[in-house]
Protein backbone atom coordinates (compact mmCIF):
# COMPACT_ATOMS: atom_id res chain seq x y z
CA UNK A 1 0.00 0.00 0.00
CA UNK A 2 3.01 2.16 -0.11
CA UNK A 3 2.50 4.95 -2.21
CA UNK A 4 4.11 5.52 -5.82
CA UNK A 5 3.44 8.54 -7.81
CA UNK A 6 -0.53 8.85 -5.92
CA UNK A 7 -1.51 5.70 -6.71
CA UNK A 8 -0.31 2.52 -3.78
CA UNK A 9 2.65 -0.15 -5.67
CA UNK A 10 -0.26 -2.74 -6.10
CA UNK A 11 -1.81 -0.70 -8.14
CA UNK A 12 0.94 0.12 -10.05
CA UNK A 13 1.32 -3.74 -10.17
CA UNK A 14 -2.18 -4.40 -10.90
CA UNK A 15 -2.69 -2.10 -14.01
CA UNK A 16 1.18 -3.52 -15.43
CA UNK A 17 -0.42 -7.13 -15.44
CA UNK A 18 -3.54 -6.16 -17.18
CA UNK A 19 -2.36 -3.82 -19.45
CA UNK A 20 -0.20 -6.56 -21.08
CA UNK A 21 -3.66 -8.17 -23.00
CA UNK A 22 -2.68 -11.56 -21.70
CA UNK A 23 -4.18 -11.50 -18.23
CA UNK A 24 -7.51 -12.66 -17.82
CA UNK A 25 -7.85 -11.99 -14.07
CA UNK A 26 -5.76 -10.96 -11.11
CA UNK A 27 -6.12 -12.13 -7.34
CA UNK A 28 -4.62 -10.33 -4.92
CA UNK A 29 -3.47 -12.31 -1.99
CA UNK A 30 -3.23 -9.71 0.75
CA UNK A 31 -2.61 -10.32 4.61
CA UNK A 32 -5.81 -11.09 6.33
CA UNK A 33 -6.43 -7.67 8.32
CA UNK A 34 -5.62 -5.48 4.69
CA UNK A 35 -7.66 -7.29 2.45
CA UNK A 36 -10.64 -3.98 2.75
CA UNK A 37 -8.04 -1.97 2.54
CA UNK A 38 -6.39 -3.64 -0.56
CA UNK A 39 -9.56 -4.55 -2.37
CA UNK A 40 -10.36 -0.67 -1.99
CA UNK A 41 -7.69 0.41 -3.35
CA UNK A 42 -8.00 -1.78 -6.78
CA UNK A 43 -11.78 -1.09 -6.49
CA UNK A 44 -11.41 0.39 -9.98
CA UNK A 45 -10.06 -2.25 -12.01
CA UNK A 46 -12.82 -4.84 -13.41
CA UNK A 47 -10.80 -8.29 -13.35
CA UNK A 48 -9.56 -8.09 -9.81
CA UNK A 49 -9.99 -9.86 -6.68
CA UNK A 50 -8.38 -9.69 -3.77
CA UNK A 51 -8.12 -13.01 -1.21
CA UNK A 52 -7.25 -13.14 2.19
CA UNK A 53 -3.60 -14.61 2.19
CA UNK A 54 -2.26 -17.45 3.82
CA UNK A 55 0.62 -17.85 6.85
CA UNK A 56 3.77 -17.53 3.85
CA UNK A 57 4.49 -17.18 0.32
CA UNK A 58 3.17 -20.45 -0.35
CA UNK A 59 0.12 -20.54 1.12
CA UNK A 60 -0.60 -17.27 -0.39
CA UNK A 61 0.15 -18.67 -3.52
CA UNK A 62 -1.92 -21.25 -3.23
CA UNK A 63 -5.11 -19.24 -2.16
CA UNK A 64 -4.60 -16.92 -5.23
CA UNK A 65 -4.29 -19.61 -7.60
CA UNK A 66 -8.04 -21.81 -6.37
CA UNK A 67 -9.67 -18.32 -6.44
CA UNK A 68 -8.21 -17.70 -9.86
CA UNK A 69 -9.22 -21.42 -11.27
CA UNK A 70 -12.59 -20.60 -9.31
CA UNK A 71 -12.60 -17.15 -11.50
CA UNK A 72 -11.08 -18.74 -14.66
CA UNK A 73 -11.72 -22.55 -14.44
CA UNK A 74 -10.29 -23.14 -18.01
CA UNK A 75 -7.09 -21.49 -17.39
CA UNK A 76 -3.67 -23.68 -18.52
CA UNK A 77 -1.55 -20.65 -17.82
CA UNK A 78 -0.53 -18.90 -14.20
CA UNK A 79 1.77 -15.71 -13.59
CA UNK A 80 2.92 -15.20 -10.29
CA UNK A 81 4.20 -11.32 -9.44
CA UNK A 82 5.17 -9.69 -6.47
CA UNK A 83 3.94 -5.67 -5.50
CA UNK A 84 7.71 -4.95 -4.69
CA UNK A 85 7.97 -5.10 -8.92
CA UNK A 86 5.27 -2.83 -9.16
CA UNK A 87 7.07 -1.55 -12.56
CA UNK A 88 7.24 -4.49 -14.25
CA UNK A 89 6.82 -3.43 -18.04
CA UNK A 90 4.21 -5.46 -20.04
CA UNK A 91 6.38 -6.41 -22.52
CA UNK A 92 8.08 -9.01 -20.02
CA UNK A 93 4.49 -9.77 -18.50
CA UNK A 94 4.10 -10.88 -22.45
CA UNK A 95 7.16 -12.66 -22.84
CA UNK A 96 6.91 -14.83 -19.64
CA UNK A 97 3.17 -15.99 -20.77
CA UNK A 98 4.25 -16.64 -24.09
CA UNK A 99 7.08 -19.03 -23.21
CA UNK A 100 4.72 -20.77 -21.13
CA UNK A 101 1.75 -20.93 -24.17
CA UNK A 102 5.09 -22.10 -26.48
CA UNK A 103 5.06 -25.36 -24.22
CA UNK A 104 7.25 -24.74 -21.16
CA UNK A 105 6.13 -25.46 -18.42
CA UNK A 106 8.03 -22.80 -15.82
CA UNK A 107 9.07 -19.31 -16.85
CA UNK A 108 11.18 -17.03 -14.96
CA UNK A 109 12.24 -13.77 -16.29
CA UNK A 110 16.68 -13.57 -15.22
CA UNK A 111 18.90 -10.39 -15.35
CA UNK A 112 22.62 -11.91 -15.43
CA UNK A 113 24.65 -10.92 -12.06
CA UNK A 114 26.97 -7.61 -12.35
CA UNK A 115 28.23 -7.19 -8.93
CA UNK A 116 30.82 -9.07 -7.36
CA UNK A 117 29.33 -11.88 -4.91
CA UNK A 118 30.84 -13.55 -2.25
CA UNK A 119 30.62 -16.42 -0.05
CA UNK A 120 31.22 -15.56 3.43
CA UNK A 121 31.50 -17.74 6.58
CA UNK A 122 29.00 -16.95 9.29
CA UNK A 123 32.42 -15.66 11.33
CA UNK A 124 32.33 -12.76 8.45
CA UNK A 125 35.64 -13.98 6.51
CA UNK A 126 35.03 -14.37 2.76
CA UNK A 127 35.82 -17.83 1.87
CA UNK A 128 35.73 -17.10 -2.21
CA UNK A 129 34.58 -15.49 -5.25
CA UNK A 130 31.57 -17.89 -7.04
CA UNK A 131 32.45 -17.30 -10.74
CA UNK A 132 29.12 -14.70 -12.17
CA UNK A 133 29.09 -15.95 -15.38
CA UNK A 134 26.33 -18.52 -14.74
CA UNK A 135 24.57 -16.53 -12.04
CA UNK A 136 21.42 -14.96 -12.45
CA UNK A 137 18.97 -12.80 -10.82
CA UNK A 138 15.29 -13.62 -10.94
CA UNK A 139 12.46 -11.22 -11.47
CA UNK A 140 8.98 -11.82 -11.41
CA UNK A 141 6.03 -12.39 -13.35
CA UNK A 142 7.23 -15.58 -13.07
CA UNK A 143 5.30 -18.67 -15.44
CA UNK A 144 3.71 -21.82 -15.29
CA UNK A 145 1.98 -24.22 -16.89
CA UNK A 146 -1.30 -24.34 -13.63
CA UNK A 147 -0.77 -28.39 -13.52
CA UNK A 148 2.97 -27.46 -12.40
CA UNK A 149 2.41 -24.67 -9.98
CA UNK A 150 -0.46 -26.84 -8.72
CA UNK A 151 2.26 -29.57 -8.05
CA UNK A 152 5.09 -26.94 -6.87
CA UNK A 153 2.45 -25.63 -4.39
CA UNK A 154 1.70 -29.08 -3.23
CA UNK A 155 5.00 -29.68 -2.58
CA UNK A 156 6.53 -26.93 -0.11
CA UNK A 157 6.24 -24.19 -3.24
CA UNK A 158 10.40 -25.62 -4.34
CA UNK A 159 10.11 -25.82 -7.99
CA UNK A 160 12.68 -28.40 -7.93
CA UNK A 161 11.00 -31.37 -6.13
CA UNK A 162 8.72 -31.30 -9.53
CA UNK A 163 11.29 -31.98 -11.89
CA UNK A 164 10.13 -30.13 -14.88
CA UNK A 165 12.46 -27.57 -16.22
CA UNK A 166 12.54 -24.26 -15.79
CA UNK A 167 13.01 -21.68 -18.84
CA UNK A 168 14.89 -18.17 -18.47
CA UNK A 169 13.80 -15.79 -20.61
CA UNK A 170 15.50 -12.00 -20.35
CA UNK A 171 14.48 -9.61 -17.70
CA UNK A 172 14.03 -5.68 -17.53
CA UNK A 173 15.87 -3.70 -15.49
CA UNK A 174 12.71 -2.10 -15.34
CA UNK A 175 11.40 -4.64 -13.12
CA UNK A 176 13.47 -3.58 -10.43
CA UNK A 177 12.48 -4.40 -6.58
CA UNK A 178 10.85 -1.40 -4.18
CA UNK A 179 11.65 -2.09 -1.12
CA UNK A 180 14.25 0.03 0.15
CA UNK A 181 12.93 4.14 0.33
CA UNK A 182 15.92 4.45 -1.96
CA UNK A 183 14.45 2.22 -4.30
CA UNK A 184 11.04 4.06 -4.06
CA UNK A 185 12.80 6.86 -4.62
CA UNK A 186 14.71 5.69 -7.77
CA UNK A 187 10.97 4.45 -8.43
CA UNK A 188 9.36 8.04 -8.27
CA UNK A 189 11.91 9.44 -11.03
CA UNK A 190 11.22 6.38 -12.96
CA UNK A 191 7.22 7.10 -13.01
CA UNK A 192 7.94 10.43 -12.84
CA UNK A 193 9.94 10.71 -15.84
Amino acid sequence: MVPLHGLPLIAHAVRGLLSAGCVRHVVVAAPPDHVAEVSAALASFEAVSVVAGGADRVASVRLALGAALTRVPAAEIALVHDVDRALTPSALVRSVADAVADGNPAVVPVLPVTDTVKRVAPSGVILDTPDRTDLRSLQSPQGFAVDVLLRACAAGGVLEKVDVPVLTVPGDIAAMKITTPFDLTVAEAVVAG
